[in-house]
């Protein structure tokens, strides 16, 4: 049976490439009938567009290949009963494996790591899971990034980098109380984050923290919570984070949509969690 449904194409590959319709086409076996960016339907011929992340792509396609479209990391279906059906009878078994790999490790009686890795064994023996959708779920795009961003903090800390902008930190701040300082490195770690992935700003930016907390004399432990959970919070721009361009298309957002409600909240984030994090670890 022939269906009309709406995908929305997510980061990853839509960010770093701009493939036509006529690839999309090709490589997804669907005949696109229209595209919507924004709040706006674009109008030109389908076949001279560059598609983007955040677009909406109203697709025509058999039921087989939309069922195969729905397990494709890189886009998400918009339409209606097009979510993946779960077999519930085993939902209580996931949550005891998950529940017990979180209790192993906060008992100290397994590392997270081994913890983890236990989980994900039991998963496989239950038959939860396997092999080849455990393949699927990595996003292997972020592993490669961090395994190149890793080597750059290093290299950020090794060559005396992060001593300098920690330098140009600590002098821009000399005037204000250290809960202040806490609360812009949060902050700029936050808008960072809106450039890059949030585990690339973690890496680049944890060793400046560290260095920062250092001139200072305070509790670097502090300067690493902030970034941490600066790191989680791309509020600001539908392209910070996958979730955020999942609505973007089909919400019909502006992109200053983001920023008009992101901007208040990050605030709000900024003051509550630094003053959480010096009640609760100190500076």
């Amino acid at each position: 049976e022939i269906e009309l449904t709406e995908v929305v194409l997510l980061p990853g590959p839509w960010s770093s490439r701009r493939s036509g319709v006529a690839d999309f086409e090709r490589d997804y076996d669907v005949t696109v009938l229209a595209i919507r960016r924004g709040d706006e339907v674009i109008r030109q011929r389908l076949r001279e567009v560059r598609l983007q992340a955040g677009d909406v792509i109203l697709v025509q396609a058999p039921d087989q290949v939309l069922d195969r479209i729905a397990r494709d990391t890189n886009v998400a279906i918009a339409g209606e009963n097009r979510w993946e059906d779960f077999d519930r009878s085993k939902i209580p078994i996931a949550l005891g494996i998950l529940a017990g790999a979180l209790g192993l490790a906060a008992l100290d009686v397994l590392t997270l790591m081994v913890s983890a890795l236990t989980g994900v064994a039991a998963m496989f023996f239950t038959g939860i899971l396997t092999p080849e959708e455990a393949y699927e779920a990595v996003d292997w795009e972020v592993i490669f990034m961090v395994a190149g961003v890793i080597p750059l903090g290093i290299a950020v800390e090794a060559s005396g980098t992060a001593a300098l902008i920690a330098d140009l930190v600590v002098s821009v701040s000399v005037l204000l109380p250290v809960i202040a300082v806490l609360g812009l490195f949060y902050l700029g770690t936050a808008i960072i984050t809106e450039m890059i992935s949030n585990s690339a700003s973690v890496v680049l930016l944890l060793p400046i923290g560290v260095e920062v907390a250092g001139q200072l004399g305070v509790n670097p432990f502090a300067f690493v919570m902030a970034v941490t959970f600066a790191a989680s919070t791309p509020l600001l721009t539908p392209v910070g984070y996958q979730t955020n361009l999942m609505v973007y298309g089909p919400g019909g957002y502006k992109f200053t949509d983001f920023a008009r409600v992101g901007a208040p909240l990050q605030l709000i984030l900024t003051i509550v969690t630094t003053v959480g994090i010096a009640f609760f670890w100190g500076l």
